[in-house]
C-alpha cells in the first residue's frame, strides 16, 4: 500500500493528534507545578519496531532521547499492555528527575506500538532536594537510578515497584499523583491508536506509518541538500567549568554533509568526562543534534 498526498496528510495529523492528546491528559491530570504550570513534559507515539511516528510540540531534549528509552524497554520483551518506567541516562534517560513511562500498546493480543511520556519530577532523592545538586561528582548523589523496570503488567500497576520508588523521594504524594498522570496519558494514547486501527484497519495504519517515515526521510534529505552545501564543517566551544573545577571544557564537532542530504556529526576531540555534573549521555547528545537538524530543515 502507498498513501496518496491526502491520505498521508490525514494520517500524519491523526498520529500527531494522539501525541498531543497524551500531553493534554498529562498536564490536566498532574498536580506538580513542574508539569501543570511549567509543562516540563513530553509525549510521543512509536510503532512496534521502536520507530517514532509522531511527537507533540514539547521538550526537544526529551523527545530526541526517547527512541533509546523505547529500545531499552523492547530488549526486555514487554507484553501487550505492560508499562515500564525509567530515568537511567544510560538507557535513554536524560537527567534523573526526568522519569519516562513506556507503554506497550495492545492490539489483537500483540504489541502494536508504544506510547511514551516523560515528565520532570521535582525530587527523585539524592543528596539535596530537587535532585540536581550543583556540586555532585557521581550520579548516585543525584537520586534514585531506575533502569527500565515493569511499572504495570497488562494495565495493573505493580505495588512493590511503586512503593520502592516512592520510598526514595522527599515528596511521595506528589510523585504518586504525577506518575498516575503519566500512566493515564500513556493509556489514553494506546486507546486512540487502537481507535485508528479499528477505523482504518491495522494493515492500513501500519502502511501509513511506513509511508510517513519514508516521506519524512525523503523531505529531510532533500531539504538538507538544498540548504547546506556538501562538505565538512567544524566548530569548537568551551564550558566555563563544571561546578567542581574551574578549568574550561572543550566541545568540538566535525559535521559532514553529503550530496544526497546525509548528515553526520563527530564529537571526537571533545574533552573527556568531567568531575562535575555537566556530562552528557549519548541519548541527550543525539537529541541536541536532532534538534539542530530540525531547525535547519
Amino acid at each position: 500500500m502507498r498513501l496518496d498526498a491526502i491520505g498521508l496528510e490525514v494520517m500524519a495529523h491523526a498520529f500527531a493528534g494522539v501525541a498531543e492528546e497524551m500531553g493534554a491528559v498529562l498536564v490536566a491530570s498532574a498536580v506538580s507545578p513542574n508539569v501543570r504550570e511549567r509543562r516540563d513534559s513530553s509525549a510521543a507515539l512509536f510503532d512496534a519496531r521502536g520507530e517514532m511516528i509522531a511527537q507533540a510540540a514539547h521538550i526537544p531534549v526529551h523527545l530526541g532521547a526517547m527512541p533509546d528509552a523505547v529500545a531499552a524497554v523492547m530488549a526486555l520483551d514487554p507484553g501487550p499492555g505492560d508499562t515500564f518506567v525509567l530515568n537511567d541516562p544510560f538507557t535513554g534517560g536524560t537527567h534523573l528527575p526526568d522519569i519516562t513511562m513506556v507503554h506497550a500498546v495492545e492490539l489483537d493480543g500483540a504489541v502494536a506500538g508504544y506510547t511514551v511520556v516523560r515528565a520532570h519530577h521535582s525530587d527523585v532523592g539524592g543528596m539535596r532536594p530537587g535532585s540536581m545538586p550543583p556540586h555532585s561528582t557521581d550520579i548516585f548523589q543525584e537520586g534514585l537510578v531506575l533502569p527500565p523496570v515493569r511499572w504495570a503488567v497488562a494495565g495493573t500497576v505493580r505495588d512493590d515497584v511503586r512503593r520502592l520508588l516512592l520510598a526514595n523521594v522527599r515528596t511521595p504524594q506528589m510523585r504518586a499523583h504525577d506518575l498516575a498522570a503519566q500512566q493515564a496519558a500513556c493509556v489514553r494514547g494506546a486507546e486512540r491508536y487502537r481507535e485508528l486501527a479499528e477505523r482504518h484497519g491495522p494493515r492500513y495504519v501500519a502502511g501509513a506509518v511506513r509511508d510517513l517515515l519514508a516521506y519524512a526521510e525523503r523531505r529531510t534529505r532533500r531539504s538538507l541538500a538544498e540548504r547546506v552545501r556538501p562538505g565538512v564543517y567544524s566548530a569548537e566551544d568551551w564550558l566555563e567549568g563544571d561546578g567542581v573545577t574551574e578549568g574550561e571544557l572543550a566541545i568540538r564537532v566535525r559535521v559532514e554533509v553529503t550530496r544526497d542530504g546525509g548528515f553526520r556529526c563527530d564529537f571526537t576531540g571533545t574533552d573527556a568526562a568531567a568531575r562535575g555534573n555537566v556530562n552528557c549521555p549519548i541519548s541527550v547528545t543525539r537529541s541536541a543534534v536532532l534538534f539542530v537538524l530540525r531547525c535547519l530543515v
